[in-house]
């Protein structure tokens, strides 16, 4: 089915207008990335977005606009202040490919985003839903996203029993979202139906306990009114998380202003691309690593846990404090850091408070 296809006669037709009259009278409004048709922080809000509460991201946005008024400035960034930037937001390949697709647009496109979703998809890091909800509120293109909170809010009201860890009924809801858009709508039209999506999955619909007694769609449910909405979606393969234990090698030099030895993590995995103390599998990789005079020296601090997307770790910090500078090859590679420079370099979540205990409170400038 094309995007801009007309109603389908098993689909309820009111679910549009239901929605737009809904979502402007009780939708979310007054957010910084509203009421704007600039692709640019559209597209920022709707990267920082992604799997992250919207209480989180308002700090981060308004951060990134200041120092990045536009995509022309994001672009001619070092890829080590976007990082810096990014760090604690998670997810930092949303980072790597916020820079990429910046530049594509100004290499490529003159700094001007392209207007339809099929265009904005040919951007890195920019996937069809993202590309839609764009289109959609800049340029009053008629797409629907198809994020997890509206595979949700649309398989509760169809009660689709399609299994979703499968291709073919991922493409079949996909299909379904076009079908169900406004006919004819106006660019505000759009608007308010692509954030009334967002807003009806993020507020009312939710994944536990979903508010169907606040619901507009309550009289056209499938799924409330079979009296099992939260058996949808339907998805049978299941998260397989790994648990895992990484130690940490904190090097602190306090001879002179304070230093921290950091390493810049690989291109791919976990924290790519940020700085990190140097990482081992057991504390007796890191006993065999330094020179045998310092062994006694580490200190073990409290572990502490980290929750990612597909992992469990848990973190052993280990304290060595050095009095003087070290000689070439006594500690694995990486660089010094100064103490008061750290909020300028990209740390993992879970690194930066682990620093920041470690040094007096003026020394570690807040981003």
């Amino acid at each position: 089915m094309s995007r801009a296809g007309g109603p389908r006669a098993d689909l309820p037709s009111d679910f549009a207008p239901l929605l737009i009259d809904w979502q402007r009278r009780a939708g979310r409004s007054g957010m910084p990335w509203q009421n704007t048709r600039d692709p640019y922080r559209v597209w920022l809000s709707e990267v920082m977005l992604q799997q992250t509460q919207v209480s989180t991201v308002l700090g981060y946005y308004a951060r990134f606009l200041e120092r990045f008024p536009d995509v022309r400035a994001l672009a001619a960034a070092e890829a080590d202040e976007v990082m810096a930037l990014w760090s604690g937001l998670g997810y930092y390949s949303r980072a790597r490919n916020l820079h990429r697709c910046a530049q594509a647009v100004v290499e490529q496109h003159g700094g001007a985003f392209p207007s339809t979703a099929a265009g904005l998809e040919t951007l890195p890091g920019i996937g069809a839903s993202t590309a839609a909800a764009i289109a959609a509120f800049c340029f009053g293109e008629r797409v629907s996203i198809v994020d997890g909170n509206v595979r949700r809010v649309l398989t509760r009201l169809l009660a689709f029993e399609g299994d979703l860890a499968q291709t073919k009924p991922q493409r079949e809801l996909w299909e379904v979202a076009q079908a169900l858009l406004p006919i004819e709508p106006s660019a505000d039209d759009m608007t308010a139906y692509t954030q009334g999506l967002m807003d009806l999955g993020a507020t009312v619909c939710t994944r536990s306990r979903p508010a169907c007694g606040q619901c507009p769609m309550q009289g056209i449910c499938r799924g409330y009114q079979a009296g099992e909405p939260q058996r949808f979606p339907v998805k049978t393969r299941t998260l397989k998380r790994r648990h895992e234990s990484w130690w940490l090698l904190l090097v602190k030099l306090a001879d002179g202003p304070e230093r921290f030895w950091l390493q810049r993590r690989p291109a791919s995995g976990i924290w790519a691309g940020l700085y990190c103390p140097p990482v081992f599998e057991s504390e007796q990789g890191v006993h065999r690593d330094l020179p045998p005079a310092w062994v006694d020296r580490v200190i073990a601090l409290d572990a502490v846990s980290h929750s990612l997307t597909h992992r469990e770790l848990r973190l052993h910090p280990l304290l060595l404090v050095l009095t003087s500078e070290p000689l070439p090859g006594e500690l694995p590679p990486g660089q010094w850091v100064d103490a008061g420079l750290l909020s300028q370099h990209g740390l993992p979540a879970p690194v930066k408070p682990l620093l920041q205990a470690l040094l007096a409170p003026d020394l570690f400038e807040r981003t």
